[in-house]
């Protein structure tokens, strides 16, 4: 049974940074691309970043490119959003994704089958 907790988030002033976290647990997580989300009050869930399985190629959203970073350790079955110069428009609950499918997919569209249970990212202005 595949499992993704996130961490990490919390409240933060604008410019600020923050660094998420996702624990993956249930499969080999090496074999996996994964993804971040995220959803603000009253708006659909949008793609933020996501990495391929080996952590070789990486793709952003155009308004966190820049800003944020999508990292993995595949040793310690673990993936990480690197948030630097947020804005109060990032604020939203961030959820970590994960396809059924091994290898790459699609990394805006996925499928993502599993998602995690989401950490709130608060920015204030």
């Amino acid at each position: 049974q595949v499992q993704l907790v996130e961490s990490g988030g919390g409240l933060v002033q604008a410019g600020g940074s923050l660094r998420l976290s996702c624990a993956a647990s249930g499969r080999t997580f090496s074999n996996y691309a994964m993804g971040w989300f995220r959803q603000a009050p009253g708006k659909e869930r949008q793609f933020v970043a996501a990495i391929t399985w080996s952590g070789g190629s990486t793709y952003y959203a155009d308004s966190v490119k820049g800003r944020f970073t999508i990292s993995r350790d595949n040793a310690k079955n673990t993936l990480f959003l690197q948030m630097n110069s947020l804005k109060p428009e990032d604020t939203a609950v961030y959820y970590c994704a994960a396809p059924d499918r091994r290898g790459n997919i699609n990394p805006w569209y996925g499928p993502y089958d599993y998602w995690g249970q989401g950490t709130q990212v608060t920015v204030s202005s």
